[in-house]
């Protein structure tokens, strides 16, 4: 087996070990425990268990990231898959240290399954080996994306812990403005989810369809879609058979493919929005949010309140080194300024602000509990939105992917 394919093999074990280690500690958070004097509980058992695999799929990931590195030439960072996959290492060895401060099954109930959405998301991608182009050239490109990602990581973490105090927290018997918006963030997610599953499908099907349109350079280029053509390019004219389009994307949409990226992101809420109604099917039309609430009865809310808060304590200065700091001397090498209000470079700062934000609330103005709960989440959505439609359809000295 080559490199390339060794590299594959050990992330889609990684994959499967992380889904089997959320069944495992969905068991040991939603089973009945047996208590013992000698012996600990059945579900402390499965949890230490569903760990165990935690680590095992976390060493599988790094087993990937050295084969690729290998394959590649250069650390796997340079393209939106290996960006992807690598962001869901971070996160994986932040849950890691998280646990072994805290022994807490119900992070990893939520922390493995968002690792798996992210996985399958990278997944969708082009993972072809390529050599970095000359603006990657650097040794700060290890450095600030490494960082950024680690920064990142830790972030989606104090999401998680959130998360998991919103559902324990909000009565699910009654509808209000709280159950809905926590009902859209398990939306949100489900796209996500969507967005994989679909893209798998027409990727399967070796779908295709072609416009000619004049690209982000002012050039006449051939798109190709790999999924039927809802959002058309503007002013493109197809040249192949196939489904649509139905209407033409924005003009100011002028990233790299940005069209048909945008396109993907039309398909991944309509294939969320599906697999989100077959889930409430099969929940007997209740919400989500209801029937995780029942399954986190015994989750302790404000250790979850702490978990989230001490993610972000950690996670902020290492995203600021990161993304502000590394990135700010680099673009100096790179490109003769520190700033220059490229897109990438707006939603980095948007990111710091925010979280700056969250701990002077929390610490100067005692924003705990469901307040700190939410800023998390939308914390999150932030990160997610520069992650996913800043980099796929936005213009900007970023889109190298």
């Amino acid at each position: 087996m080559s490199m390339v394919q060794i590299s594959s093999a050990l992330l889609l074990t990684a994959f499967i070990l992380y889904l089997f280690g959320t069944i495992l500690f969905t068991v040991s958070v939603t089973g009945k425990k047996f208590k013992s004097k000698k012996k600990a509980s059945t579900g402390s058992r499965i949890g230490n268990f569903a760990f165990f695999i935690a680590i095992l799929g976390f060493l599988a990931q790094v087993g990937y990231i050295f084969t690729r590195w290998s394959a590649d030439g250069h650390f796997p960072i340079s393209d939106m898959f290996e960006y992807t996959t690598f962001l869901s290492v971070m996160m994986i060895l932040g849950f890691i240290i998280i646990y072994l401060i805290y022994r807490n099954n119900s992070i990893g109930m939520i922390a493995l399954p968002i690792a798996v959405i992210v996985i399958a998301y990278a997944s969708v991608f082009p993972r072809d080996v390529e050599p970095l182009i000359p603006a990657l050239q650097s040794s700060w490109l290890m450095i600030h994306v490494t960082t950024v990602s680690l920064g990142e990581g830790i972030l989606m973490l104090s999401f998680v812990a959130g998360l998991v105090y919103l559902i324990r927290v909000i009565d699910q018997t009654k509808r209000s403005k709280r159950t809905f918006w926590l009902e859209a963030v398990m939306i949100f997610l489900v796209c996500a989810l969507g967005f994989a599953v679909i893209s798998g499908i027409f990727q399967a099907a070796d779908y295709s369809e072609k416009f000619k349109w004049v690209n982000e350079k002012g050039s006449e280029a051939t798109l190709e879609y790999k999924m039927p053509a809802i959002a058309g390019p503007h002013d493109g004219e197809k040249i192949s058979a196939g489904f649509g389009p139905l209407f033409e994307a924005p003009s100011w949409m002028n990233g790299v493919e940005a069209p048909k990226k945008f396109n993907t992101v039309i398909w991944s809420f309509i294939s969320g929005l599906i697999i989100y109604g077959l889930i409430r099917l099969v929940l007997g039309g209740r919400r989500i949010g209801y029937a995780l609430n029942k399954a986190l009865r015994n989750v302790n809310p404000p250790l979850m309140d702490e978990i989230s808060y001490r993610a972000v304590a950690i996670g902020f200065p290492v995203f600021t080194l990161g993304g502000l700091v590394f990135a700010a001397i680099w673009a100096q090498q790179a490109w003769s300024r520190f700033w220059g209000w490229d897109p990438k470079e707006v939603w980095a700062l948007i990111t710091f602000f925010f979280y700056a934000a969250y701990l002077h609330f929390r610490l100067s103005r005692g924003w705990e509990g469901e307040k700190s709960a939410w800023l998390s989440v939308i914390g999150f959505v932030i990160i997610m939105f520069n992650l996913i439609f800043v980099n796929l359809v936005i213009a900007g000295l970023h889109s190298y992917a």
